[in-house]
């Protein structure tokens, strides 16, 4: 099968498991106000999806060098597709949605990057990077569909629909995988021993583990600012003299990750030419800045808070792409899947430490909303701003 058949197959069949990503967070005022949840706890139910993703990856993704990736994507999508219509379902507060969001985020632990491992399976030779940005990069699309249709379906019907619907995907997820993803490599000496992941040659290995740090520092900033952008945006509308933005929350929220897409892929393209290192170093600085300033923004006219947002979303993922290939590149021979699986597991455990972080500090702060804002976007940029610590750290063998 051609390379550019696979890899857009799979970027389909992962915009699809994504949908139900944030519908929790695209209506957490919803939320907030139906279930009278406090910040905290809102913070735990969109971390707990991170820290599902965070326990199973080892798992999963390292299964993959010794079974065929496909397979335990369609166990992940199945897992989606039951845990979304159990929610549409049976959620009624703090700890049911806790419970139903956690198994959710194992769902894309199957999906993800056991699809990432059939990408650069199937895309070997000097292409091979660019393949991988294109299917990293389809992340971008698949949370944005995730924060537009989970509005609009909130509108037109009510919640229960968001997640009745992000189902349904995850179900038409399951069928794609099983009718047209082709097999992915495996490891026959892997078969051999325990079902077990083995880290030592990918903790051995300093250029690898540069970019799955500074991955981990760039997911913290990245989630926790989709978990938290569209109570951000309410909480800067709640300011305005009068009701000066035709837009809603959502629709920004999803144009700030819509256009993710061509700066992960532009990135990525300017690390091949430039150096990844220094790309990285220089997105990652200008994102610190930028998130650093959103949070002192919210009481400024809207269409400037917006457009201090979208350029956010620009810098907050021109690094990914970049980042995610040059782990693959440097993984250790015969250890992809491993590499991976500790790329993901440390990703998502900064991506669920982020969001409930930031709960943590709007409650603490919610005295004086507008310090309590600016304190958790400090909080988002200070950890993005260790990524160029951790590349310089492995410098030498980069």
């Amino acid at each position: 099968m051609s390379p550019y058949r696979v890899t857009l197959t799979l970027c389909g069949i992962e915009i699809l498991g994504l949908i139900s990503i944030t519908a929790f967070p695209a209506l957490l005022p919803t939320f907030i106000t139906a279930w009278e949840l406090n910040n905290t706890q809102a913070g735990w139910i969109s971390a707990v999806y991170y820290a599902g993703y965070m326990l199973a990856v080892p798992f999963l993704v390292g299964l993959t060098d010794r079974i065929d990736a496909r397979r335990i994507m369609i166990v992940g999508a199945m897992i989606g597709g039951i845990s979304s219509l159990g929610f549409a379902l049976f959620a009624a507060g703090f700890r049911s949605a806790a419970i139903l969001r956690f198994f959710t985020g194992i769902s894309l632990a199957g999906i993800y990057m056991p699809g990432l491992k059939v990408v650069s399976d199937n895309t070997e030779g000097p292409l091979q990077s660019r393949f991988v940005s294109f299917y990293t990069a389809s992340f971008s699309i698949g949370i944005s569909l995730s924060f537009f249709i989970a509005g609009e379906i909130n509108i037109l019907l009510n919640w229960h629909w968001v997640f009745g619907v992000s189902a349904l995907c995850a179900m038409a997820a399951v069928m794609l995988t099983a009718l047209m993803v082709p097999s992915a490599n495996t490891n026959p000496a892997a078969k051999a021993g325990l079902i077990m992941i083995d880290f030592r040659p990918v903790l051995g290995a300093k250029p690898a583990l540069g970019y799955i740090f500074a991955y981990a520092a760039h997911m913290w900033e990245l989630f926790s600012m989709r978990s938290w952008i569209v109570a951000f945006l309410y909480y800067s509308q709640s300011l305005q003299l009068i009701q000066a933005y035709k837009v809603s929350a959502t629709q920004i929220a999803f144009l700030i990750n819509l256009i993710g897409l061509p700066a992960s892929i532009c990135g990525n393209e300017l690390a091949r030419r430039y150096g990844r290192k220094r790309m990285i170093t220089v997105v990652m600085l200008t994102s610190t800045i930028v998130c650093c300033v959103i949070g002192f923004s919210p009481a400024l006219p809207y269409v400037l808070v917006a457009g201090l947002c979208i350029i956010h979303g620009i810098t907050v993922v021109g690094d990914s792409a970049a980042l995610t290939a040059g782990a693959v590149a440097a993984a250790p021979v015969g250890c992809r899947g491993a590499t991976l699986a500790l790329h993901s597991t440390l990703g998502f455990g900064a991506a669920f430490l982020g969001p409930l972080t930031v709960g943590v500090i709007l409650d603490i702060f919610s005295q004086t909303p507008a310090l309590s804002w600016a304190m958790a976007y400090v909080c988002m940029g200070f950890g993005c701003a260790l990524g160029p610590l951790f590349l310089m750290w492995m410098g030498r063998e980069m």
